[in-house]
């Protein structure tokens, strides 16, 4: 009598652990011309069988369920600390999905958001480590979302920074996920926040009073004080070229692609840039962006630009899924002999740009690929620009003081009040 498929455990499991091993057995078995009757002392089962459960099971191993890893945050002012913080969640896990959380619970915890909620999905979604989005997540992991990660979205590890995330009332707002041991830490980008980028911009605008306005040229303003400007801008971030590796595609055009070349400053990485990116792309086979060097954007927009030093802008391009490659430094005039270098078929700019001072005698930057054929004009599809963000930050700024002015000022009348009936 036949033993039973389950009383053959040990035959099953060694030739899932040890499967080239069974094969060359049944390789040598067929060379010798053994007959499958020789195998009858062995559960009496035919080899056809074998191979096909043992095909079952390789098929099994290989589907084995990606990890799904979870990371949230309110993604407002995107940048490359964001960036580099989803890539570390990345490698902890198969699979990336990431929670924007959503307006009401910013403003509940930190105040208004500067980006609306659909140019902050943009942005998490147009980087090239995160795999699926949930809008309107909540700033605090509560157990009823905390499930619904684990159940609906089969999430494996809830990830975070090492950076301290407080509730208004001082607790963990991922203490529910340590406790369920679902959680992994990542270590946080040093010498970038959404708070320090603020602060810059504060900074510049308040140093260059007096000075002009953010659209004079460069050439207006004494060359000392344009220093003395730019020095307080400065990021405390060192790059290195490990994290532009990290942070690259690494591969190249093909033969025959289709190259398309954008170039720009893509100062505070918005919205606007992302899409227009995308489209690009869509014209080929590879994108190739340019990035100007800081001297160019200093002197085409006047202060405080750019607010990101060249290579923050250059990390916070390469962290976008459709672009391929970057020319760190890009000149202002696309040149023939660029063209050729880089087998570039197509030049492109968007129709929405910050509104440049041209300086004396300057030319076309896209003379030459237009008088080759090979220039288009791409309509932009966001409105939104650098020096639009910059504004929304101000009057952000300004609204605040203004609010607590006015709520010092109520608190200075009462405290006088009840002085007075308490002299009386």
């Amino acid at each position: 009598m036949a033993m039973e498929y389950e009383s053959n455990n040990w035959i099953w499991e060694w030739m899932y652990n040890t499967p080239h091993l069974f094969g060359g057995l049944m390789l040598t078995a067929a060379l010798l011309g053994f007959s499958t009757s020789y195998f009858g002392g062995i559960g009496n089962f035919p080899v056809s069988y074998a191979w096909s459960n043992l095909g079952f099971l390789l098929k099994k191993k290989r589907e084995k369920r990606r990890v799904r890893v979870y990371m949230d945050g309110c993604f407002d002012l995107m940048h490359y600390g964001h960036a580099n913080a989803l890539r570390q969640a990345k490698a902890l896990g198969d699979e990336l999905v990431v929670g924007v959380v959503s307006d009401e619970e910013i403003i509940a915890n930190k105040g208004p958001p500067i980006l609306s909620m659909e140019e902050r999905l943009a942005l998490v979604s147009g980087l090239k480590w995160v795999d699926q989005v949930i809008a309107n997540a909540p700033y605090a992991i509560t157990e009823e979302f905390m499930n619904s990660l684990f159940n609906e979205h089969k999430i494996d590890y809830i990830i975070h920074g090492d950076d301290p995330c407080l509730l208004p009332d001082g607790s963990d707002a991922y203490a529910l996920a340590k406790i369920a041991g679902r959680y992994k830490q990542i270590k946080r980008t040093e010498g970038v926040s959404s708070t320090d980028i603020v602060g810059r911009i504060l900074s510049s605008v308040n140093d260059n009073k007096g000075v002009g306005d953010n659209n004079s040229t460069l050439s207006k303003v004494d060359s000392g004080k344009r220093r003395q400007l730019q020095r307080g801008q400065l990021s405390q971030f060192l790059p290195t070229s490990r994290r532009i590796v990290q942070f690259s595609n690494g591969k190249g055009p093909g033969p025959n692609a289709r190259i398309v070349y954008i170039d720009g400053a893509f100062d505070l990485f918005h919205a606007g840039h992302v899409e227009i990116l995308k489209k690009a792309r869509q014209l080929g086979d590879f994108l190739l962006v340019g990035i100007y060097p800081d001297y160019i954007v200093s002197e085409q927009r006047g202060m405080p630009y750019p607010v990101m030093h060249l290579l923050e802008r250059t990390l916070s391009v390469l962290a976008c899924r459709y672009v391929d490659e970057v020319i760190i430094g890009a000149p202002w005039e696309v040149t023939k002999d660029m063209i050729t270098t880089f087998n570039i078929s197509l030049v492109v700019h968007g129709t929405v740009a910050e509104s440049n001072s041209s300086l004396p005698g300057e030319t076309d930057p896209y003379a030459i690929p237009k008088s080759m054929g090979i220039f288009r004009l791409l309509e932009s599809p966001k409105s939104i620009t650098t020096s639009s963000v910059a504004q929304r930050i101000v009057t952000n700024h300004e609204v605040y003081m203004k609010r607590n002015a006015k709520k010092l000022q109520s608190e200075k009348k009462y405290y006088e009040e009840k002085a007075y009936v308490a002299g009386d």
